[in-house]
């Protein structure tokens, strides 16, 4: 199994002023440690899970392109994209940007978005649920579209583009790895075995998890593809305790969900601008679970 970590609160010691250097250094620590993603959010305002919306959100692929600069071996993605905060074309611009500038390691996380109230107070768009979903299937379309030799017109419900020209093309081919999170039964993970390369499940719970497996597995053979075919990976919160008293407890959990068949879990390291923090993933839960 693979740690991937997830950086989900900027409200640390310094402000604003340190941001740069403490999240690179974060970074760089992490990739040292062996972890094999980092990803940000794609929020422009805290989220209530974690603290007020007063509290420092950076802007995702921003701080990507940063994350990109300071590093030389993790892949990089949002947990995840919002589909209405960017048009298609230009999600599928930046995603091949970040992939150019890093050196082939992007991958487009990408859901069907949640968070009205952040959505309405910058004025972006936010339409029912139905239609974001419709709209985070044209979306794939049209990012598929643009990774490809088709620079024709794109003619959907909700997008039209005249001409999906993409150039400095992505370096991975045949594209950068699709993403999509959640864990919503009729929709999500339909739409994660009709079009993912791999999905992204909370995974706090591990009966819950084994049945959201389960669900995609039946969606996967509705649609005719392979269950093997699409990467598990887990979403958590890793709480390894101030002086690691929780390391082993977490170890265990992720045994379990490396059962499961999640290939990486994903998680958000409390303390994470705490040196000693990292260390301890790096020096206790990377290494044993490993060799899950």
């Amino acid at each position: 199994m693979r740690v991937g970590l997830h950086i989900s609160d900027f409200t640390w010691e310094g402000g604003a002023a340190e941001l740069s250097a403490r999240m690179g250094a974060i970074a760089q620590r992490a990739e040292e440690a062996g972890v094999d993603r980092i990803s940000v959010m794609d929020h422009l305002w805290q989220i209530s899970m974690i603290g007020p919306p007063e509290h420092e959100m950076l802007e995702a692929y921003t701080a990507l392109g940063w994350l990109a600069a300071k590093t030389s071996r993790v892949e990089l993605l949002t947990m995840v994209t919002a589909v209405v905060y960017r048009e298609p074309g230009l999600l599928a611009k930046a995603v091949s940007t970040l992939d150019v500038l890093s050196g082939g390691r992007a991958i487009l996380g990408i859901g069907a978005a949640w968070n009205g109230d952040e959505s309405r107070g910058l004025g972006l768009l936010f339409p029912p649920t139905a239609e974001r979903f419709e709209r985070l299937e044209e979306a794939i379309a049209i990012c598929k579209q643009m990774w490809s030799d088709d620079d024709g017109p794109f003619d959907g419900k909700h997008y039209h583009l005249g001409r999906t020209l993409n150039s400095p093309q992505a370096l991975r081919k045949p594209h950068p790895p699709i993403l999509i999170g959640g864990g919503g039964e009729k929709k999500t993970l339909r739409l994660v075995a009709r079009h993912a390369d791999a999905c992204n499940i909370g995974i706090y719970d591990i009966a819950e998890a084994a049945h959201k497996l389960d669900v995609l597995r039946q969606h996967c053979e509705a649609e005719g593809r392979p269950y093997e075919a699409i990467e598990k990976t887990g979403q958590y919160r890793y709480n390894l305790g101030e002086n690691g008293e929780n390391v082993q407890a977490t170890i265990e959990y992720l045994h379990q969900a490396a059962e499961l068949g999640f290939s990486q879990v994903h998680g958000s390291l409390i303390g994470v601008s705490n040196p000693r923090q990292l260390d301890l993933l790096a020096e206790r839960v990377i290494p044993a679970v490993a060799k899950l």
